[in-house]
């Protein structure tokens, strides 16, 4: 096919994901966030995620032949990531550090998924590539093949989920419960600061 057709297919493959996956989890994060939790979620999304991720790579054989459920698998795990990680990377740096922290300390949070998110998609397309020299793309060296790259982000995903145990519920919280900041203990230290005095009329 042409360049022009190939563009075009590979566009309406994504767009197809993301409107069967992508778009219907983040609408049911902004209905349940606040319901379950935002622990909650992310634990669940990282959980299909490597359920998805190990059942697509394991019996990857198998998929060739069925590529509808396997796209429908596909797009599951893209449904999962937003009702899960995607959302909460930027819920919860927003919540969970302390008021005078909390801009710089949620830029790099952003920044490091970002940085995560290009690592992984320049590393997968090539790792992606089949072992065999003579099945690889023109210009590109042989990788993994596509089978063991699921594999390996299923393993991802299985290590976000251990790493979701580490992060606190800000469910219900304020933020300054969240960041151990207490008001009153703040106005109590302004006042302790200031020397007394005393105004008579």
């Amino acid at each position: 096919m042409s360049g022009i057709q190939e563009v075009y297919k590979v566009s309406r493959a994504q767009t197809l994901i993301a409107l069967c996956g992508t778009v219907p989890g983040y609408w049911f994060t902004v209905f349940f966030i606040d319901k379950i939790g935002r622990w909650a979620i992310q634990l669940q999304g990282f959980l299909f995620m490597t359920v998805f991720m190990f059942a697509l790579g394991i019996p990857f054989n198998h998929w060739a032949n069925n590529k509808v459920p396997f796209i429908i698998m596909y797009s599951l795990t893209f449904f999962f990531a937003n009702l899960g990680p995607n959302a909460t990377a930027f819920v919860l740096p927003a919540e969970i550090f302390p008021a005078r922290l909390r801009s710089t300390c949620h830029g790099i949070s952003a920044a490091a998924g970002k940085a995560g998110a290009i690592v992984g998609a320049f590393r997968l397309l090539y790792t992606s590539e089949p072992s065999q020299k003579s099945l690889d793309d023109t210009g590109y060296n042989p990788g993994i093949g596509v089978k063991y790259s699921l594999i390996v982000l299923g393993f991802v995903s299985l290590f976000g989920m251990v790493f979701t145990f580490l992060v606190p519920e800000a469910n219900g919280k304020s933020l300054e419960e969240l960041s151990g900041e207490n008001e009153d203990d703040s106005i109590n230290a302004v006042e302790e600061s200031t020397p007394d005095k005393q105004v008579r009329l």
